[in-house]
């Protein structure tokens, strides 16, 4: 029998490491900037366009490297990051694996210029999906610049499953973030389309979170300061009344290095147990670091998950230290009892002796006497007269004493008639009462139907109604607004801006006025009618909330998902007393819907039992 194992080829199995390594645009994005910090560089430029589809641009300051190593660097397994298997323990390093680069060349159009300090020309690489074009000396600055053009050319499949330009280019801004996140010290800049989305200059590890997520961030953060001889924690948590229905906000770093951790994510919550309302995910930016021997890197292709060999401490002590500073900075209820700081003693009176307060008394004052001059007490006097006994009958002067005056006034009296009992069983005389729905628990509404019995699910039947009455006003664009007294004014980062740039033209159709937009802030002058102006902004983080979980493609309908994000936000709660009249009005509105039987998320929005159900249960 014929041998059927081979060795492949050197462009396939590039091309099978891309898989791993380069899943989109904003991948190459993230190994070229660690490749830029990896070689010392203090100022990076990232150029994109078309969301990395037609161009990835890195421009660094860096070291630069030599003709061979620009030529071996594209080379798999090529690395200057370590030279056995025991460096793997302690990397210090961003990249190690010599992955990127070779598999980024198989998939792409690549053109390196790089040169070192020393060195009067650099080198110039053109690469065409692993097959090197040109090599030669250029003039060039020093440091490196990589161009990635034509992603995934030679692989139309995977190009095919890229998602539209917004999207990816979310995924760009998300890499940038953490990279720059990481590294406050490093300046940063981001173009795309010839536009400057970023310009970070150094700066400390406050300012750069300002930097990057607008001005407003600064009052929301809690610092965080820990160090022990297992881990030292820094960075800043969120205030829990600044909390958001996404986790954009939510960032780890150990060692400089993102990454993602359910086990740590959930220490973080457990410190803010009580804290947040129902949905709601707190901020947070810190910084862990631990001795690399304690870790293990190389779990995961994208390096974004790390193995620890004692969890369970770092998760005690990250949960204690963002406890400790929420109540060392009042944002948690702690065990105090409430102490009046006027009755401290001034420094002044330290060293005084109290005076004991005397108190004088005029044993000779006799209320009882016709008058009395009152004695002096306390400093001050006060007159005091009794009137005398004998006019007791002035008191009587201008009432009438005629019997019909008196008859007349008794006769105006009403009693107040005893309270009826009502009776288990109703007389056949009485009224029969005509409600026909009930509220069970502030959650459901029962009502009476010829077959039997209605259960409607107050919270959802009124998003169905919300829904379909935002389509038709998205659809007419004959929406009413209500003017508001003040304008409003929002702050959102570059990030949340986006979605709601996107869909500014519906958000108009629904009743929005908008008078200015910024780059982080947008300022509202009118609102939808029944849209109270405290839930303009829960309605926009809805919003935001639904495009980011959703990741709509060029596919999607702005218009129902607006719909969508608007009546779950506004839509009646769980929990909410209803009266006899809007629970009618509610069971009336749900069956004038096209689709009464479902939510907008297609979930069951009531149930009916009828008599023979009852009865069975019965037997």
């Amino acid at each position: 029998m014929a041998d059927i194992i081979q060795l492949l080829p050197d462009h396939v199995a590039n091309q099978i490491a891309a898989g791993e390594v380069v899943q989109r645009p904003a991948s190459v994005v993230k190994e070229l900037l660690e490749n830029s910090i990896d070689a010392g560089a203090n100022s990076i430029k990232l150029i994109v366009k078309e969301a990395g589809k037609t161009l990835i641009q890195i421009i660094d300051n860096g070291k630069g490297m030599t003709p061979t190593d620009a030529r071996l660097s594209f080379e798999r397994h090529a690395t200057s990051k370590i030279r056995s298997a025991e460096d793997l323990f302690s990397l210090n390093t961003k990249g190690f694996r010599g992955e990127a680069l070779a598999s980024i060349a198989a998939i792409a159009h690549v053109e390196l210029k790089t040169k070192q300090d020393q060195d009067e020309l650099g080198t110039l690489i053109e690469i065409e999906g692993s097959t090197i074009r040109s090599q030669e000396m250029v003039v060039t600055p020093s440091g490196t610049s990589l161009s990635v053009k034509n992603l995934f050319f030679n692989i139309p499949a995977r190009r095919n499953f890229l998602k539209s330009n917004n999207v990816e280019l979310r995924h760009i801004v998300d890499e940038f973030h953490r990279v720059a996140l990481a590294h406050p010290d490093i300046i940063f800049a981001m173009y795309h389309n010839g536009s400057e989305s970023f310009n970070l200059p150094e700066s400390n590890y406050r300012q750069r979170i300002v930097n990057i997520f607008g001005g407003k961030t600064n009052e929301k953060l809690v610092p965080v300061e820990e160090e022990t001889e297992v881990l030292k924690i820094s960075g800043f948590v969120g205030k829990p009344e600044f909390s958001k229905r996404t986790k954009t906000e939510q960032f780890f770093f150990v060692n400089n290095r993102f990454i993602k951790s359910a086990y740590l994510n959930h220490a973080i919550n457990s410190a803010f147990e009580g804290l947040l309302k129902e949905g709601s995910h707190p901020s947070y930016f810190l910084n862990l670091t631990v001795d690399p021997k304690t870790i293990d890197i190389n779990i995961h292709p994208t390096k974004t998950e790390i193995k620890f060999d004692d969890e369970h401490t770092l998760y005690a002590i990250l949960r204690s230290s963002v406890k400790h500073s929420l109540g060392q900075f009042n944002i948690s209820p702690v065990l105090d009892f409430d102490r009046d700081n006027n009755l401290d003693t001034p420094y002044d009176y330290k060293s005084k002796n109290s005076l004991t307060p005397t108190v004088e008394v005029d044993r000779s004052f006799n209320p009882f006497q016709e008058e009395k001059i009152g004695a002096k007490s306390g400093g001050f006097s006060a007159p005091y007269k009794k009137e005398s006994a004998n006019q007791w009958e002035s008191l009587y002067v201008g009432l009438e004493s005629k019997g019909t005056r008196t008859e007349q006034t008794f006769s105006e009296v009403e009693f107040e008639s005893e309270p009826k009992n009502a009776s288990l069983f109703s007389e056949e005389k009485e009224i029969e009462t005509t409600q026909t729905t009930y509220q069970l628990h502030n959650k459901y509404i029962i009502s009476t139907i010829k077959s039997g019995m209605m259960i409607l699910d107050q919270n959802r039947a009124h998003q169905r109604v919300l829904y379909e009455g935002f389509l038709k006003h998205l659809t007419v664009k004959e929406a009413v607004s209500q003017q508001l007294l003040f304008p409003l004014n929002l702050e959102f980062s570059s990030t949340e801006m986006e979605p709601i740039l996107q869909l500014k033209v519906d958000l108009e159709h629904t009743g929005f006025v908008f008078s200015s937009f910024t780059d982080s802030s947008i300022e509202i002058t009118g609102v939808p009618v029944n849209v109270p102006e405290s839930e303009v902004s829960i309605i926009l983080e809805q919003l935001i909330s639904d495009v980011e979980q959703e990741v709509p493609d060029s596919n999607f309908s702005a218009t129902d998902l607006l719909a969508k994000s608007m009546s779950k936000s506004l839509a009646i709660k769980t929990g909410q007393s209803l009266t006899r009249f809007e629970q009618e009005h509610l069971v009336n509105s749900l069956f004038a819907c096209k689709e009464p039987s479902v939510s907008p998320t297609n979930r069951v929005t009531f149930i009916t039992m009828s008599v023979d159900d009852f009865d069975k249960k019965f037997m």
